[in-house]
This record gives structure tokens, C-alpha cells and sequence, in this order.
């Protein structure tokens, strides 16, 4: 009788824990176990952004996917997956949002060893909705990370999976990715881009009439220029390459690149009149 009237008790906490964390507000999701018992949370929020919004996306355990358009909503989807249903306890994802920002972060497991001793990987995928006009930052991620086209300033660091992006006339930096990367360049602001620390091949796809200067420093592979219209400066060799492509012009600084650099041109893009 005592053991019977313990699991009742015990059920009737876990309802009530149930029920108070799903009345919290903290976002609109909807946790559910498949048919195996694991784990699965999907988290679905649509937002409005002003022009030249800051967009981050930090912490994530899994794939990043970014789409962008002439548009000034937000959709934001986010799967977090686990072998049960209680390890998705730990690891949450926050959104916070205003008309001139917006930030997902991935928590970090509070319980440091014993957390992840008893509790097994949560997986998160993150595929975003948002406008062309904003600056974009991701750091952080443990998967790879594909992104469109922005107007503003772009920067990537600390992704260990494949980067692929694109490139406008905001200023942008990529670094500390353990991966290939790949930039498809339609046109370049005035300062240009950045990319630093590449443990893979990179890959820079310039679209026609793009003119920029190309600086590659400390290339742990080989240096190779496809285009009609590029000129070597000096020498080429791994420590110090040169080249200006079309009348030169923006900056392209490469450097610390554990893998190839290929200079190609990008058929499928076209440039802004």
C-alpha cells in the first residue's frame, strides 16, 4: 500500500513540474517522444526585423541552414533531438528578440561532468528565415553552417564542420572553422573579407566583374587561380601569394589555411548594377 501511494505521489510531481515549465512563456514548442522513445523538440516563432537588424546564432550543437530574402520577417525553426525524452532537460535553446535584433543561443550543460555522465548528446538544428538587410554573426557551432547572401557585416568563427557563404558588400570575417570553406563573392564593400585559421580547402567564387586585391598568407597547400581575368603579383609560393583580380580593387586577406586555396568563377551568381 505505501509503495503504491509513493508512485502516485511521485507521478503527481512530475505532472505538476510538466505543467509548470510549459506555462513558463519561455517559447512556443512542442516536445514529443517517437514511437523508439527518443527525444525530439521543435520550436517554430516568426518575428519582425527592422533594416540592418543584428541576427546571432551561438552555442549550437548541430547544423546551421540560413536563408535570406527582400523581407522583414524572421521564421525561426529550431529541432532539438535526444536518445530520451529527460536528456532534453539539458542543453535548452533561448530566442530574444526585438525589431533591431535577434539571438539564439545554446545553452552549455550547467552540470559540467555528471550532467553529461547521466544524460546522453542532445543534437540541435537551427534553419532560419531572415532578411537580406542585416548583419549576421555565428560562433560557435558544432556542425556545418550554410548561409546566404547579407547586406551587412558577416561573421563566423568557431564552427567545426563545413562553412558555405556568401558574400556582399558588408565587411566580412571567417574564422577558427574545422572544415572546407566556401564563399561565393557577388561583390565586395570597401573593406572586403577576411578569412584566417581554416583547418580545410578554401574556396572563393567570384562573380563576373568583381574586382578585388588577393593577399594569401601561410598556406599549408596550393594556391590556384581559375579566372580569365587575374593577374599573379610576384612570385606565388605557400608563405606569400598575390594576385589582383579584374582592375583589383577591395581587399581579400587569406591566411593560416591548413588545406588548398582555389580562386574560381562563380557561373551561377551575377553582380548588382
Amino acid at each position: 500500500m505505501k509503495r503504491w501511494l509513493i508512485a502516485v505521489l511521485l507521478i503527481a510531481v512530475a505532472a505538476a513540474a510538466g505543467m509548470f515549465r510549459g506555462a513558463s512563456g519561455r517559447f512556443s514548442a512542442n516536445p514529443s517522444a517517437t514511437a523508439d522513445g527518443e527525444g525530439r523538440e521543435e520550436i517554430r516563432q516568426t518575428y519582425q526585423l527592422s533594416p540592418g537588424a543584428n541576427v546571432e546564432v551561438r552555442g549550437i550543437n548541430g547544423q546551421v541552414d540560413i536563408e535570406t530574402s527582400d523581407t522583414t520577417t524572421a521564421e525561426v525553426y529550431i529541432l532539438r533531438t535526444a536518445s530520451t525524452q529527460t536528456d532534453l532537460e539539458t542543453r535548452k535553446v533561448t530566442i530574444t528578440a526585438t525589431p533591431t535584433s535577434l539571438v539564439i543561443q545554446g545553452e552549455n550543460d550547467r552540470g559540467g561532468f555528471w550532467q553529461r555522465l547521466w544524460h546522453n548528446e542532445v543534437k540541435q538544428q537551427v534553419t532560419l528565415k531572415l532578411p537580406r538587410s542585416i548583419a549576421l554573426l555565428v560562433k560557435g557551432v558544432n556542425g556545418p553552417v550554410t548561409a546566404e547572401e547579407v547586406t551587412g557585416a558577416l561573421s563566423v568563427s568557431g564552427v567545426n564542420g563545413k562553412v558555405r557563404m556568401a558574400q556582399t558588400n558588408g565587411y566580412s570575417e571567417i574564422s577558427g572553422v574545422n572544415g572546407s570553406v566556401t564563399v561565393s563573392i557577388k561583390q565586395l564593400g570597401e573593406k572586403g573579407i577576411r578569412i584566417k585559421g581554416i583547418n580545410g580547402a578554401v574556396e572563393l567564387r567570384f562573380a563576373d566583374k568583381v574586382n578585388a586585391d588577393v593577399e594569401a598568407r601561410g598556406i599549408n597547400g596550393r594556391v590556384k587561380a581559375e579566372l580569365p581575368d587575374v593577374t599573379v603579383q610576384g612570385e606565388s609560393e605557400r608563405s606569400k601569394y598575390n594576385a589582383r583580380i579584374g582592375a583589383g580593387g577591395a581587399p581579400v586577406n587569406v591566411s593560416g589555411v591548413n588545406g588548398s586555396v582555389r580562386l574560381v568563377r562563380d557561373t551561377t551568381a551575377t553582380t548588382s548594377e
